[in-house]
């Protein structure tokens, strides 16, 4: 499977580590009321769905840089490749 990293152009898919679903990307505040019931469901709830998801990669094999990569599940095909930099800042998660 070949990666289009934004930066750095096609790569193959040994170069990177799978690390799971990109919603990790929304870590819960742990001030809120119920943190423990949301930090619960962040750390061990997943969906596993069949079609579109967005992953996030990390490039061990490269520039050490993390992805969120939106795949189709079922046949493989990216259809999009972003910065996981810019996608949290994009969702008000960066400082």
């Amino acid at each position: 499977m070949i990666i289009h990293h934004p930066l750095l152009g096609p790569r193959d898919s040994a170069e990177f580590t799978y690390l799971g679903d990109a919603n990790l990307i929304d870590r819960p505040d742990w001030q809120d009321k119920k943190a423990a019931d949301k930090f619960y469901e962040y750390q061990y709830l997943r969906n596993n769905p069949a079609g579109e998801h967005q992953e996030l990669w990390y490039h061990e094999a490269g520039d050490r840089s993390w992805l969120v990569v939106t795949r189709n599940t079922v046949t493989h095909e990216i259809t999009k490749v972003e910065l996981a930099r810019d996608v949290a800042r994009a969702r008000g998660r960066s400082k």
